[in-house]
């Protein structure tokens, strides 16, 4: 009876860890390959995150996919027991949860999705032929891809409100840049009277960019930067920029025209790589077709001037701030210009753009300034939001972060020069302890940060807790550098 009583416990702990197995799954594309490596990687993880599964800053999705991969799991797991009920006992059943709980259920998904592959290829087949046929009988709409390594999602949701000046605009919700998700968004919200489809491209492989210019056929493309990001799956940099241009490849491919390629080159790996002398590329640093200068940044946001290839400028401001969101907003000015809307047009679009929630988001809070960079941390990101950071000279500034991750060998390397970067930035260091932590810590000594002025908090509570507690009667300003740690 003991031995059945914690056999059905252990099972139901089994669950949770099941739930955050099919998370991270969903997480990884659902890529067998890729999430079997990413447990190897993580094991372990499963067995304590499983707890936070409610909390994550990208909960699980039920689509109808999970479902049917909860379903199968459940059903060979009940034939397993079955079994044991005609030919085993409850010792045998312990054993049984025991080694389904600590050893298959991080694989679970995995095994489901092998059983499910027929049945998920003839649908996924379905749906996605319907989209491409329905983006391919509107012969008239604009089709612009937008893809990068960071900014891309912030990218497009500027670039819809600006071109939604002139055009009907459909553009891929929040993070939908998977076959899937662009399939979603086609079938459920694309209307004959839509004029520009906006595509976000998100890839964790080489190819999956190429997939999805195969199923959309790009008119335009938009590579907003290439960054050390996902390097557990791509490997190396150059991988990651064969990717991206993969976007490039398949805009010339289609028109025969490089002046519809649009690239960061402030980038370095963008403009490092570039083979397209044609593209129009725009800049913050006077290398662009399109340059932004004269950038100011405070409480109230920025300002910033634009000058155009034909020499013609004009004056913006936006509630966003940093260096960060108006290389990202003058993409965005880039392509509408281009598609035919004047600069001055534009100014009132520009003013009325709203910050992207956790991307360089600022958050008043009566004598404490928060800017929420929290989304998904990356080398670039992080340098361009401590250099936003900086810009507030008159108040105490402080970094509350847990690091960065996917980033493979050089994750160490990465998060300690992250934290000398930290040191030249900010008045205090809060690290959100976690595996980054030596390292980011690291960082600071070896640029002779204060000790009393690195703080390690059990969590984000304790962090923000902390903050609240340094002395001075200053206007503080917090950065809040991704929040990992509720996933990953």
């Amino acid at each position: 009876m003991t031995c059945l009583i914690i056999s059905l416990v252990t099972i139901l702990y089994a669950s949770q860890v099941l739930l955050y197995a099919v998370h991270m799954f969903q997480q990884n594309g659902y890529k067998n390959k890729v999430h079997a490596k990413w447990v190897l990687s993580n094991y372990g993880r499963h067995f304590t995150k499983c707890f936070a599964e409610g909390k994550a800053k990208k909960p699980l999705v039920y689509t109808p996919r999970v479902i049917r991969l909860l379903i199968t799991t459940v059903l060979w797991f009940f034939i397993i027991c079955l079994l044991n009920r005609f030919f085993g006992n409850d010792v045998s059943l312990l054993v049984i949860a025991l080694v389904y709980t600590f050893v298959i259920a991080p694989f679970a998904p995995i095994i489901s999705n092998i059983i499910n592959q027929p049945i998920e290829r003839s649908i996924a087949k379905g749906f996605k032929d319907k989209a491409i046929k329905s983006l391919s009988e509107m012969k008239d709409i604009k089709v612009i891809g937008v893809t990068g390594s960071y900014g891309k999602t912030s990218v497009k949701f500027y670039l819809k409100e600006l071109l939604s000046a002139k055009y009907e605009v459909l553009a891929t919700p929040e993070s939908y840049n998977t076959p899937m998700g662009v399939t979603r968004t086609i079938n459920e919200m694309l209307r004959p009277t839509h004029q520009i489809f906006i595509c976000e491209m998100g890839a964790r492989n080489v190819g999956d960019i190429k997939e999805l210019c195969d199923m959309v056929h790009p008119d335009y493309g938009i590579v907003t930067s290439i960054g050390e990001q996902h390097l557990e799956s791509f490997k190396t940099v150059s991988n990651i920029q064969g990717t991206k241009f993969e976007l490039a490849d398949a805009v010339f491919e289609k028109t025969g025209d490089e002046g519809r390629i649009f690239l960061n080159y402030d980038s370095e790996y963008v403009s490092s790589y570039n083979k397209y002398e044609g593209a129009v590329r725009y800049s913050i640093k006077g290398a662009g077709n399109y340059n932004a200068s004269g950038i100011s940044t405070g409480r109230n946001g920025t300002a910033f001037t634009v000058t155009a290839p034909d020499g013609s400028s004009e004056s913006f401001s936006m509630r966003l701030i940093g260096e960060h969101n108006v290389i990202n907003v003058l993409g965005a000015i880039a392509v509408s210009h281009s598609l035919g809307i004047a600069l001055k047009e534009l100014v009132l679009p520009v003013r009325r753009l709203a910050p992207v929630e956790h991307r360089l988001n600022l958050i008043s809070q009566g004598d404490m300034t928060l800017i929420d960079d929290a989304y998904n941390s990356n080398p670039s990101g992080a340098k361009a939001a401590l250099e936003t950071l900086a810009m507030f000279t008159d108040d105490i500034r402080v970094v509350v972060t847990p690091g960065m991750v996917e980033l493979g060998e050089k994750q160490e390397s990465l998060n300690r020069e992250f934290g000398s970067r930290i040191a030249e930035n900010a008045d205090y260091a809060v690290i959100v302890d976690n595996a980054n932590t030596e390292a980011i810590r690291a960082g600071l000594i070896d640029s002779s940060y204060p000790g009393d002025r690195i703080y390690v908090a059990s969590s984000f509570t304790d962090a923000m807790s902390y903050v609240r507690r340094i002395p001075g009667e200053k206007h503080k300003t917090v950065l809040i550098e991704n929040d990992l740690t509720d996933v990953f």
